[in-house]
């Protein structure tokens, strides 16, 4: 699909999981091209499986680097066969999947720097990487790791109030410390080590990109504090890792023009500036344009909280990052397990599978459910770390089980209780400007969206973030534009399409609030 003709604009990417996607945003902040390269389908010679390779001891998870590499090559192409204009691009920016890592060999910093424009990248590079297939996100084999990192700082409390997290075994840090361990030969053999985001920018910039504040808040590496390498953490995990990182920069840098490569090869102008990548948790956070005070709420399988925070509170649960938007600020991300595959359950439990029936439920009981509490957790849940469905009566005695409604309305209560309470423990407050912005499978269920607003006494509002990473990296593109200016990012994106108001908190619902504090200090 092409674009008229003289349309300015910034391209965002976003290189995760199972595919690479691009996006180009005009000066009104309308979405006019999009595509993608699916690395399963389109590159089935790399042998992926959800655009990864799954080990034997079922822990390790990697994927190959040059696969991305290839898939952003077959990507230009596709957008270059469609008739895109790269001419008319001012910037670009974007985002990866959050925690993989990739290993430049020594000497691949000469080899970005001199790409020829006759060849695709993938050709040029093939003997640039000291790790082929690299660790993501979904690796868990780093345990070992996690409890000397802890060990090496004072403990998990004291790693997450330096990094935000306390030690997981997907952050970067851990991942780097096995590899140092296990495969000492190719980790002295690494120039640079990147993010996938860094990575990314760096194929764009020919050169090193830095790592970006706040995907490196998610390596256990970062003080988000102060914005610098943490040295006890540097020292617990490999030798000579500074000078193997470089230093991190603001997530609105403006990191360099172009590589020469992009305009000779594909006809971007030579001022085309590349804005620091980040990862895609921040680049959603930024898609979905959350301000000061406000929370997004992913209502899907997991069901995953966004919070923007002034002064973040480190837990041993969820994480804190540095703003992507905002370097004075925070954002906090929270996953429960236990979403909508929990929901359906209970809707064919107690409303014979029909949502219509569920919603009926959810009108016909009374906010608070009159001091009926649930919490359900079916499978072993991340926030809290408890397992099993949990029924407290309003004298605060455990029960077997409620009536139909009352379960319905128990289970999406507790829900978003639950939320609400382990955001609290993070710094979160409701200020009377806070919005919720909902997302996913629920989002469509406007009773559902009710409780929601009277759980957290604030508006709620659905978005479409089909692409929200994509689309934020586009958004972020022309932050950074402007950010030498020191216009907010907020005043850059006011014209991108607006959320719906969906609801609005019930009266009285404030009172019900704290009698359930009551019943929740209690039960939790």
């Amino acid at each position: 699909m092409a674009e008229p003709a003289a349309r300015l604009c910034c391209l965002g990417w976003d290189f995760s999981t199972q595919q690479v996607k691009v996006v180009a945003v005009d000066a009104a902040m309308n979405v006019f091209y999009e595509d993608s390269v699916h690395f399963d389908r389109d590159l089935p010679e790399f042998g992926t499986q959800g655009g990864v390779h799954v080990h034997q001891d079922g822990l390790t998870v990697t994927s190959p680097v040059l696969m991305w590499v290839q898939a952003l090559d077959i990507l230009l192409e596709k957008m270059r066969a469609s008739g895109f204009d790269f001419s008319r691009v001012l910037a670009l920016s974007g985002a990866g999947q959050q925690h993989g890592s990739i290993y430049w060999k020594a000497g691949a910093s000469r080899v970005l720097t001199s790409l020829s424009p006759d060849l695709p990248l993938h050709e040029q590079l093939q003997a640039c990487f000291s790790i082929h297939d690299c660790p993501v996100w979904m690796d868990s084999s780093t345990t070992a790791q996690c409890r000397q990192l802890e060990a090496a700082v004072g403990g998990a409390q004291a790693l997450s109030c330096l990094t935000g997290s306390r030690a997981y075994e997907r952050f970067t840090g851990n991942q780097i410390a096995k590899i140092y361990q296990q495969n000492p030969e190719a980790y002295s053999h690494t120039e640079r080590i990147s993010l996938v985001s860094s990575f990314a920018a760096s194929l764009f910039l020919g050169s090193y990109c830095p790592i970006d504040y706040s995907d490196g808040s998610g390596m256990n590496l970062l003080q988000i504090q102060d914005k610098v390498w943490a040295q006890a953490c540097l020292g617990a995990c490999a030798p000579h890792l500074e000078e193997k990182l470089g230093p991190p920069v603001p997530s609105c840098s403006v990191v360099g023009p172009v590589s020469s490569y992009y305009v000779q090869r594909y006809g971007f102008p030579s001022g085309c500036k590349v804005v620091a990548f980040t990862g895609d948790n921040p680049a959603s956070l930024a898609g979905m344009r959350l301000e000061e005070g406000d929370i997004a709420i992913s209502l899907g399988t997991s069901d995953t909280l966004f919070l923007w925070l002034q002064e973040p509170t480190p837990a041993l649960e969820g994480h804190i990052f540095c703003s992507p938007v905002d370097p004075r600020h925070y954002m906090a991300l929270l996953c429960f397990k236990n979403g909508s595959l929990m929901r359906e359950k209970i809707r064919d439990e107690s409303a014979s599978g029909s949502w219509s029936e569920f919603s009926k439920a959810l009108r016909s009981t009374e906010m608070g459910n009159g001091g009926n509490l649930g919490f359900y957790f079916d499978v072993k849940e991340i926030t809290p770390e408890m397992i099993g469905r949990h029924r407290f009566s309003p004298e605060n005695r455990e029960v077997p089980a409620f009536p139909a409604d009352v379960e319905i309305r128990a289970l999406i209560e507790g829900q978003f209780l639950a939320k609400r309470i382990h955001a609290e423990g993070l710094g979160y407050r409701v200020l009377p400007k806070t919005k919720i912005l909902a997302t996913g499978g629920a989002s469509h269920n406007g009773d559902i969206l009710q409780v929601l607003a009277d759980v957290f006494g604030a508006p709620v509002y659905v978005i479409d973030t089909a692409n929200s990473a994509c689309v934020g990296s586009a958004y972020r593109a022309f932050h950074g534009l402007a950010a030498g200016t020191g216009v907010p990012f907020s005043e850059v994106v006011k014209f991108a399409p607006s959320p719906r108001l969906a609801a609005t908190p019930s009266p009285g619902a404030a009172q019900v609030r704290g009698h359930q504090n009551l019943l929740i200090a209690f039960a939790l």
